[in-house]
């Protein structure tokens, strides 16, 4: 049961990842006009990746602000990400399992 919560957590996280460099790309692809986003798709999709993203972008950008007018929030969250996923993978997966005898 332990191991399935913990797997469940760590995919969450994966997909949150994928979501996150997604954006970046599609940022990326908005400045330099590859992607426009007066069509309604490419807005839509945007929109919806920023609902997604910016309730964990907000808080950092706080107190992190642009280097060099690069927004570097999605490269600490990416960090914050796979750290989290350690700390996932220690304690639900290297943790002894409990048995009951008796």
């Amino acid at each position: 049961m332990m191991h399935a919560i913990g797997q469940l957590l760590i995919t969450l996280l994966n997909i949150y990842l994928f979501i996150i460099i997604a954006g970046v790309v599609i940022s990326w692809l908005i400045a330099f006009d590859v992607i426009n986003t007066r069509n309604p798709q490419a807005g839509n999709l945007v929109r919806l990746i920023e609902r997604i993203t910016q309730p964990v972008y907000a808080p950092l950008r706080k107190f992190i602000p642009p280097i060099g007018g690069i927004d570097i929030t999605p490269i600490i969250i990416i960090f914050g990400i796979y750290l989290l996923q350690s700390v996932i993978a220690s304690i639900f997966f290297s943790a002894p399992a409990i048995t009951i005898t008796g």
